[in-house]
């Protein structure tokens, strides 16, 4: 399986469990990892046999910046729903990073990363 890779796409959210975090947000990193088979696309060298990453990448902050929810699992799951949406992609690995969780000790990040596949 072939892979491309977005790293680092940022957007404001208002994802957590607290009230404060909710009502301030605070901006969130996603890094995906998109699961397919290049060839046909590579074969032809046309944009259609493969996933428009412009397009992931604008799906994926929309989401990040749309409805909240209580935790990032949740938000990581939805953008991987959408991204296996996209007929060329057969898995994808999301992390969503929450740099500002509200932690009382020192850290650098706070992150969760799952696997999804087409069954």
């Amino acid at each position: 399986m072939d892979h491309i890779t977005l790293r680092g796409l940022r957007a404001r959210g208002f994802h957590g469990a607290l009230p404060e975090e909710r009502s301030l947000g605070q901006t969130f990193v996603v890094d995906v990892r998109l699961g397919l088979d290049t060839r046909p696309a590579a074969a032809e060298d046309d944009l259609e046999r493969t996933v428009h990453y412009g397009v992931v990448a604008e799906e994926v902050t929309a989401l990040v910046s749309g409805e909240p929810f209580a935790l990032i699992e949740t938000l990581a799951e939805r953008i991987a729903d959408q991204c296996l949406s996209h007929t060329a992609v057969r898995e994808v690995e999301v992390t969503v990073h929450k740099p500002g969780a509200p932690i009382t000790v020192p850290f650098d990040d706070v992150t969760i990363t799952i696997l999804r596949s087409r069954p």
